[in-house]
């Protein structure tokens, strides 16, 4: 072990996270977020000259067409792992395999040599083609696990994630959890288009308690109401309950309108003919520990955590109800009985 001094922690952590940090906060606040943090405000910054969105000729291994904006936004995130040394391994949903981020050099063994700490990290450089044309809010998912690998573990393994927004502001939805059993912590930083100015903004993103002022729902897929009974009666009954409806079709911004609102429910259903699209590596497990830090709850299309089981590779897909957690169990009595 190195005996130089640790690096000092990042001023914007909110208090309950720079009193006493352990080894591996430590080095996920000072080795990590601020890398990960600059290439959401790099992705920001970019998106906003990028008056062009246009398929990049190009496609990822699951055969998704690639926009340019797709592949600008991974290089980004990847530039930045680069300048991670902790960071093992790391796969993306434009690079679905697990690949070693540092090949050699004296520098980063060096400095990996420094610490205990090690990390892999699986992210969608970019969420929300589909909308981006339109320039509506889209969003970056990254997910950082404990360990040299994400695959044939635990979600709860997974300590870390980050959720970028790209609106008229750029925002990061940060949550942590160390252990399992921990609660976890859930804050929302702004940041502006260097990298180099980030604030916090609100140090305990937490969603509301009974009775609501407001209610919310967001419907992803809807078209499968036509052949879902259940999920065509779930939907009138929100409307008959006067819900507000708010749905963008990113899952990144609808999960930022739910935890800025303090309430909300998200339904994406998975029916015989509507296959599950969202990939559980890069999707559902970042977004699942975010709700549970922010004291919801996020289930599959069965209803069970959607962190209860890991995964064998990076294509497995699913569905998820997540939102505030009476409402979320009242959905899926209505869709499963």
């Amino acid at each position: 072990m190195s005996s130089q001094p640790p690096l000092p922690l990042p001023p914007w952590l909110p208090p309950q996270l720079s009193q006493s940090p352990s080894p591996t906060l430590h080095a996920l606040s000072t080795s990590l977020l601020p890398h990960l943090l600059t290439a959401i405000s790099q992705i920001g910054a970019s998106l906003r000259t990028s008056h062009h969105v246009a398929l990049a000729g190009s496609a990822n291994l699951f055969g998704d067409d690639q926009l340019n904006v797709d592949v600008s936004a991974e290089n980004a995130v990847r530039a930045a792992l680069a300048k991670c040394p902790l960071v093992v391994t790391a796969s993306s949903e434009e690079d679905p395999q697990e690949k070693e981020v540092h090949q050699g050099g004296e520098a980063a063994a060096a400095a990996a040599a420094a610490s205990d700490e090690r990390f892999s990290v699986a992210f969608d450089p970019l969420d929300g083609s589909s909308i981006i044309g339109a320039n509506w809010s889209v969003g970056t998912i990254l997910g950082i696990w404990k360990g040299e690998t994400a695959l044939g573990k635990s979600p709860k393994e997974q300590i870390c994630s980050i959720l970028g927004v790209y609106g008229p502001r750029t925002t990061a939805i940060v949550a942590i959890r160390e252990k399992p059993e921990d609660a976890g912590l859930c804050f929302e930083l702004g940041l502006d288009d260097s990298g180099c100015n980030i604030e916090l903004v609100r140090p305990n993103v937490r969603l509301s308690s009974p009775p609501y002022k407001t209610r919310y729902f967001a419907p992803a897929n809807l078209r499968a109401a036509a052949e879902s009974p259940s999920y065509a009666e779930l939907v009138a009954s929100f409307i008959r309950e006067k819900y507000t409806l708010r749905y963008s079709g990113g899952l990144v911004p609808d999960l930022g309108h739910i935890l800025t609102k303090g309430h909300g429910v998200y339904i994406s259903p998975v029916t015989r003919a509507s296959k599950a699209k969202l990939r559980k590596l890069y999707e559902l497990f970042p977004v699942g520990l975010v709700v549970e830090c922010a004291g919801g709850k996020a289930v599959d299309e069965n209803g069970r955590d959607v962190l209860e089981k890991g995964v064998e590779g990076c294509d497995e897909r699913g569905g998820i109800i997540f939102g505030n957690t009476d409402e979320v169990e009242e959905v899926v009595r209505v869709l499963l009985g």
